[in-house]
């Protein structure tokens, strides 16, 4: 299945807030080719997904320089919380417009609160607590909330994901959504959008994440198919993955870019 980028256009909905149930499922795509068309019933394919193809994702995560954030949200902790700057298209220029996300989840609820702004906006916010440029009163209580959020934890990009997407959306209900991720891809150096030769496949190729968010309860349709499916639902964070992948390998290093302290080149055990 093939991918497609975003323009500039698709970012009609600059600053948004969602607050959804979220749970993840590891399948095989071949399980996803399968109940596609039983979604298709009740759903309808993102309107970025043109033609019903992929479109790709790049996110940078930011942790500090011992790694406190995705520590503590692998901990199993009932509130977790988590920064990101995220592209739909791998334009690393000045002035092409990104997100920069924060994103909360407790007892299962997610909550995400974004603001959009250029790519030479987002060192300065982040280093130097500098805040961009915005309109209206949601987004300036956004960077409120982000400037809090730097203020506590000193942090730096400490990890880059890429993948495809495939996205569905309710018919009825636009809030009820399931995405598709595969072809995930992660590297911890090199912290702009696009792919490079250090990139690390996170899933096997026939692997996919899908996720599936809605305010309410779960349709009835829906449970009765992943029951008839066999399809489980588990906990899944693409950073935490490689985090602990890269623990257990006493691969990690105290150096992020943009962050140095006195425990510069020991290792993490943890």
């Amino acid at each position: 299945m093939a991918s497609v980028s975003i323009g500039e256009e698709g970012f009609a909905t600059a600053i948004a807030t969602f607050k959804r149930h979220e749970r993840k499922y590891l399948i095989k795509t071949e399980m996803r080719d399968e109940i596609l068309p039983i979604l298709l019933q009740h759903m309808r394919p993102d309107e970025y997904c043109t033609d019903g193809r992929e479109y790709r994702i790049h996110s940078i995560y930011y942790d500090t320089v011992n790694h406190d954030v995705i520590r503590s949200n692998s901990q199993g902790m009932a509130y977790k919380e988590k920064m990101r700057v995220r592209s739909y298209y791998a334009d690393n220029s000045p002035d092409a417009y990104v997100f920069m996300e924060l994103k909360k989840k407790c007892k299962g609820i997610g909550n995400k609160r974004r603001i959009r702004l250029q790519n030479k906006e987002v060192a300065p916010f982040a280093e130097q607590g500098i805040p961009p440029q915005t309109d209206g009163y949601l987004s300036a209580q956004v960077v409120k909330e982000l400037s809090y959020y730097l203020k506590m934890n000193r942090v730096a990009p400490a990890m880059y994901v890429q993948y495809d997407r495939l996205a569905l959306f309710g018919k009825e209900d636009s809030d009820f959504r399931i995405t598709f991720d595969r072809n995930i891809r992660v590297r911890r150096s090199c912290f702009t959008f696009g792919e490079t030769p250090d990139d690390e496949l996170l899933l096997p190729e026939d692997t996919c994440i899908m996720e599936i968010k809605i305010l309410g309860a779960m349709p009835l349709w829906l449970s009765k198919m992943l029951s008839e499916k066999s399809i489980f639902s588990r906990g899944f964070s693409k950073y935490g993955v490689k985090y602990r992948e890269d623990a257990k390998a006493r691969r990690l290093t105290y150096v992020l870019e943009g962050i140095v302290n006195q425990s510069d080149n020991q290792t993490d055990s943890h």
